[in-house]
């Protein structure tokens, strides 16, 4: 069993059981939406998403912007993103000039009282782009949107230490940048070349050093395990040095080799890939050095000290899952701008084109690149509710879900109450008359219980296009 010390009202333990894990480990979506994307259909399209972005200015609700940098100097093997691999500036500037259009297109729809209280760049590698690309895309944001200049706003980028020194980190924090999100993956050298990932700690401690001083408000680190070569002492090496510098939050996941849909996974041999029980083994002692460190498991990977804005979202109830993971505004229209990005506005979830063949040959058309989607029915949109509940806050209590949505929660998903029936057997969660609580044994398993609820799931049932659940 793992154990975290001075663990907050509201917060379970994990409790590690190997059996249970191994028995509940298929495949089944991160739910970083629901529906999930392979819900998604050509049906949502730009007319579709050009009248639902207007309609949701009647809301006035804050918004969250994500912008999608797909460029890369290197292909790290185990990458799964949607990435471009160049050394050619003629290509990212194209990229960008449609960026801009596709922004300025974008700006046109929404109300400008409209905050921006949350910005993130993802990719790729965002940083791969220069300091006087980053001021442009920055004042591009800034003259179309209405952004949050407030010391509450969260504004993230991903960073990969290789591709950013100490001015770097100093410009971010100039451009309004306030969290930063380090891949790190793995400090060991072995793993890193087999990978095609190569950092030393010097320069990750350097970084994470300058962040502290420029006033970044949090830091985190992203490791994975599973990787070719790792091994429990390994990896337990690389936590030391991780926790050492002591990042705000941890995200800890779990490799999926996927050879036949990413074809740099297939520069990985396959025999230096940790065994199953190994995979277990690594899971079991970060999630019990976390704990020792004072790192409190938010759920899905997930872990933040006590003080982190995370804890206190969920503290306050505005904790979500979205694309980016998780998240502490909950009430936000989120638009995704960028080759492939997911947008999430009202009750319609859309996604951009994929490739960026067609994501610029859209844009220089004067179309929006909206390529598929789906409108969120009651019916999505209650069960959007239950699955929150239970990734964000452990428990879901059925008399505060019917007050909330007037429906009977016990009547309605009654078929639904009966399947979790195992699962509370199992011990996974405390089903009582009053309420769904996950138990210590199930906090590893949240997507198997949120499944329970998921009427689309049967037709993908076992699908590989979802990871497996640890």
């Amino acid at each position: 069993m793992s154990t975290e010390s001075n663990i907050p009202h509201g917060y379970e333990q994990v409790c590690f059981d190997a059996e249970l894990i191994q028995r509940y480990d298929g495949r089944g979506p991160r739910y970083t939406s629901y529906p999930t994307a392979l819900q998604f259909t050509e049906q949502v399209n730009e007319d579709a998403y050009r009248a639902n972005a207007l309609q949701s200015n009647a809301s006035g609700v804050p918004l969250s912007l994500y912008v999608h940098i797909p460029f890369c100097h290197t292909l790290c093997y185990y990458c799964g993103c949607n990435k471009i691999v160049t050394h050619n500036q003629e290509r990212v500037e194209k990229y960008l000039e449609n960026l801009y259009r596709e922004i300025d297109m974008q700006a046109e729809l929404y109300d400008k009282g409209r905050k921006v209280e949350q910005l993130h760049f993802g990719g790729g590698t965002p940083t791969y782009l220069d300091e006087a690309q980053l001021r442009k895309l920055m004042q591009k944001l800034g003259s179309a949107f209405n952004l949050d200049d407030h010391d509450s706003r969260q504004f993230s980028i991903e960073v990969d230490p290789r591709t950013v020194d100490s001015d770097g980190i100093r410009l971010l924090s100039e451009l309004g940048f306030n969290r930063l999100s380090m891949g790190i993956q793995d400090f060991d050298p072995k793993v890193q070349k087999a990978v095609n990932r190569i950092q030393t700690t010097s320069e990750v401690i350097a970084l994470v050093e300058t962040a502290r001083a420029a006033g970044f408000k949090s830091i985190s680190f992203d490791l994975i395990y599973g990787l070719p070569h790792q091994t429990v002492d390994s990896f337990d090496a690389t936590l030391d040095q991780a926790i050492a510098m002591r990042p705000d939050r941890f995200a800890v996941y779990n490799y999926a080799h996927l050879p036949q849909r990413f074809k740099g996974q297939r520069m990985i041999n396959a025999e230096d890939i940790p065994a199953p029980e190994t995979k277990l083994d690594i899971l079991h002692r970060t999630i019990d050095r976390l704990a020792a460190a004072g790192y409190l498991y938010i759920g899905m990977d997930h872990f933040a000290l006590p003080e982190d804005e995370l804890v206190t979202a969920r503290r306050g109830g505005t904790l979500q899952r979205n694309f980016q993971g998780y998240s502490t505004h909950r009430n936000c229209d989120l638009i995704g701008v960028g080759v492939s990005s997911i947008s999430s506005v009202g009750n319609v979830f859309s996604q951009n084109s994929v490739t960026t063949m067609e994501y610029e040959s859209l844009i220089e058309d004067g179309k929006l690149p909206v390529k598929k989607g789906v409108a969120i029915d009651d019916d999505d949109l209650l069960r959007a509710e239950v699955i929150q509940a239970l990734m964000c806050y452990d428990e879901l209590v059925f008399d505060d879900f019917d007050a909330q949505h007037n429906v009977d929660f016990r009547e309605y998903f009654a078929d639904e109450i009966k399947r979790l029936q195992p699962l509370a057997e199992d011990e996974l969660i405390a089903l009582e008359a009053d309420a769904i609580r996950i138990k210590a044994k199930g906090r590893l398993l949240l997507r198997n219980i949120a499944m329970v609820f998921d009427r689309h799931i049967n037709a993908a049932e076992n699908d590989n296009r979802f990871s497996r659940a640890i």
